[in-house]
């Protein structure tokens, strides 16, 4: 059969949905081309928010129109947690939650003896890892090196549709770099929901494992850490990346309120003092490195007082961008059975926007810092319209990352695809 992915939410969905396509193709399916009709519609959700649901209710309407004839399978962290609203959406035909997505290959070739048309499983019950690894483009691969949440912030639903955290050994995920780099990747990107606890399944440590994808080859490539919790981001972390052969100088560190009493009451791991020694631990050892933050505004709780005393801190940090989201309430979590002040919602937006404003002067500030800097840049092969202001003779531009996550441009050549190159920012 024919197939297509609508993926959508964070690069883990990206990385499985890759490998269950990849698993479709060796049980010979195919991918849909452009324009043609699919057989099957696979439709890997996010939940984050209710604003993630939204859009996922989107994306199936919309492919069923645009698949009337298809076969249309919803899966993913939306599945998970509300099967029954998705079974309710018109032209549904199955619903899978999280464990039973990596049994889609074999599902799919079972299809016409399908009874059931929503099944999931108790998924904080599931002990199995399910490996993943993707491409983006032809330069950058997501690992993904682990899986669930065990921390049950008061705001979050993704324990329940991720499961306990669970990894695998570092020996397979080793196995998986060097296959990725024999497959012309330059770059790795580790994903996972929680990846500084690392070691669960194993009795492995994270450290550990980030030494031995430091060795795993000479090959010419580099690595990136994505979201890890501060309290798992320790100092010996900090100091490895800072000497090692092949990490990155960036970091991505999840704050969600720069106020103590709130912290508190989501039930975080840290305080902001906290934040505030690993935050400067970086600077100290990698003066050039980018540090984004994940921050949230007008949870329950937040006070206007709250909010200022949050402001305050996170304007006083020296990081380079805030990924900024916007408190909605979540079913069966704890924080609705708290009694605290409610932020109303134009006042949610309105700090919202704020954040976004002090991230686009701290994003501003950090590229104006580098201007006139030497970078390695990693060329990808997506071609860009070249503009008056940075023309190009074949009138296209290539984008490429420095090592430091700079996003920089030059006229589109091909045989710059997949190189790095020592450049002037």
């Amino acid at each position: 059969m024919t197939f297509t992915f609508q993926t959508l939410g964070c690069k883990l969905n990206f990385a499985e949905s890759s490998a269950l396509g990849k698993a479709l193709i060796a049980r010979g399916h195919t991918r849909a081309i452009r324009g043609e009709q699919p057989d099957l519609c696979i439709v890997n959700t996010c939940s984050v928010t209710d604003a993630a649901d939204h859009k996922d209710r989107q994306a199936i309407r919309r492919l069923r129109r645009t698949y009337p004839n298809a076969t249309l399978i919803i899966t993913g962290c939306y599945a998970q947690l509300k099967p029954g609203e998705i079974a309710d959406i018109p032209g549904v035909d199955y619903v899978l939650g999280m464990h039973e997505k990596f049994d889609l290959p074999a599902f799919v070739e079972q299809l016409e003896q399908q009874h059931q048309h929503v099944l999931t499983s108790a998924i904080r019950e599931v002990d199995t890892f399910c490996g993943a690894r993707s491409k983006d483009d032809r330069t950058r691969c997501f690992l993904k090196v682990q899986d669930g949440c065990n921390y049950f912030c008061t705001y979050c639903t993704i324990p329940l549709a991720r499961g306990k955290s669970r990894n695998p050994s570092i020996e397979s995920l080793v196995e998986e770099l060097c296959q990725a780099l024999k497959e012309g990747a330059k770059e790795v990107v580790l994903t996972g929901v929680n990846i500084g606890d690392f070691g669960r399944s194993t009795g492995e440590r994270f450290i550990d494992l980030l030494r031995a994808l430091d060795e795993a080859s000479d090959e010419e490539y580099r690595m990136r850490i994505s979201s890890c919790e501060p309290n798992l981001l320790s100092d010996e972390v900090i100091e490895f990346v800072a000497h090692s052969r092949h990490f990155a100088p960036h970091f991505h560190i999840p704050l969600q309120s720069g106020s103590n009493e709130v912290l508190k009451i989501m039930h975080r791991r840290y305080t902001r003092e906290l934040f505030a020694e690993r935050v400067n631990h970086i600077r100290s050892v990698m003066p050039n490195a980018f540090i984004g933050v994940d921050c949230m505004v007008g949870v329950r709780g937040e006070t206007t007082e709250c909010w200022e005393d949050y402001l305050d801190f996170i304007s006083s940090l020296p990081v380079s961008q805030l990924h900024v989201f916007t408190y909605s309430e979540r079913q069966n979590t704890r924080m609705l059975e708290m009694d605290l002040h409610v932020v109303p919602q134009k006042e949610r937006e309105h700090r919202s926007q704020v954040l976004h404003r002090v991230s686009e002067e701290k994003l501003q500030a950090f590229y104006a810092a580098h201007k006139g800097e030497k970078g390695i840049v990693l060329w990808e092969g997506k071609r860009v319209q070249a503009t008056p202001e940075q023309p190009s003779e074949n009138g296209y531009l290539m984008e490429g990352w420095t090592e430091n996550y700079i996003r920089v441009s030059r006229p589109y050549d091909k045989s710059k695809i997949n190189t790095f190159e020592l450049v002037v920012i």
